[in-house]
């Protein structure tokens, strides 16, 4: 198999794209058109402060009809924004159709601590700070409005759990829970970079059904943005079979790569430094992510 033909029918799981409070380097519609020209299978546009299917719906149904056309997706992420942890926002979004619930990001407690004092490059302009959100209780179990979030995504096996920007020991709660519950479609966030988990936790996560982030925004050398340890990533390309990881780009922040181009680079480049097979390529990029997306259902 080819690079070429690996790529083919790529998804894109992780993708910052305006509008935002952020500053993006391309909106949804930018996105999608690239998308589209480079043979995409399926995208997720991901923002920080508000839900993303209403950009995502509107952009299908007025440019994506054609056969061959991506499909695109929105998510809700549960920050302060949305009221945190907060079932009736995740009940509306799933009424609109969202394809990924994610856990907090940028209101993480663990979060606000990794960059305090720092600039966190995706972050929004607020003029109202952070509440810290951690979910465990004092004895490290899931805090009540977890468990019931859990309950509920259990119920509606086309939706993508995503762990978020949460600490590793609520990431350990939280998929023990969900895989008890029977949720299938998880998604662990670029467990290697921020979240800082070892590589013991991201293989129990792996054997556990999880799926694995690896970020071309936080690894491939043309991101603006890159601060992953090269290392981590090859003891994970080593260790943690392809069929648990996907890749995805990261992309948008202004002044990085286009997630297209980027996500297509990032494919090139694990190839190049890992050595990692165009079958290999291809599991991660477009078999993987096309099944948590439910596009092979």
């Amino acid at each position: 198999m080819s690079l070429e033909t690996a790529i083919q029918g790529l998804c894109d799981l992780h993708i910052h794209a305006g509008p935002s409070i952020s500053k993006r380097c391309v909106d949804a519609l930018d996105v999608f058109r690239n998308a589209a020209a480079k043979g995409f299978r399926g995208l997720v546009i991901k923002d920080h402060y508000f839900p993303t299917m209403m950009s995502a719906q509107l952009v299908q149904s007025h440019f994506g009809q054609e056969e061959g056309t991506p499909q695109i997706f929105g998510q809700i992420v549960l920050n302060n924004a949305q009221g945190g942890i907060n079932l009736k926002a995740v009940d509306a979004a799933c009424g609109m159709g969202v394809k990924l619930v994610t856990m907090p990001t940028v209101s993480a407690k663990h979060h606000i601590q990794a960059y305090a004092g720092k600039a966190f490059v995706g972050g929004g302009r607020e003029s109202i700070p952070e509440t810290p959100i951690y979910y465990l209780d004092e004895g490290g179990a899931l805090l009540p409005e977890v468990n019931a979030l859990l309950e509920y995504l259990s119920k509606r096996p086309e939706v993508v759990l995503a762990t978020g920007h949460g600490s590793p020991a609520e990431i350990d709660a939280l998929l023990s829970a969900a895989v008890e519950k029977g949720i299938s479609r998880i998604l662990v966030n670029h467990p290697f970079c921020m979240i800082n988990a070892t590589l013991e936790q991201m293989s129990r996560w792996a054997s556990m059904g999880a799926i694995l982030e690896l970020n071309a925004c936080d690894i491939d050398p043309v991101s603006s943005f890159a601060d992953g340890d090269p290392g981590v990533v090859g003891a994970m390309l080593e260790t943690i079979p392809a069929e648990r990881l996907v890749i995805d780009s990261d992309y948008g922040q202004n002044g990085n790569i286009e997630p297209v181009e980027g996500l297509i680079h990032f494919a090139q480049f694990l190839r190049d430094k890992f050595g990692v097979s165009e079958e290999q390529i291809h599991q991660m990029g477009v078999v993987t992510p096309g099944w948590l997306l439910g596009l092979h259902d």
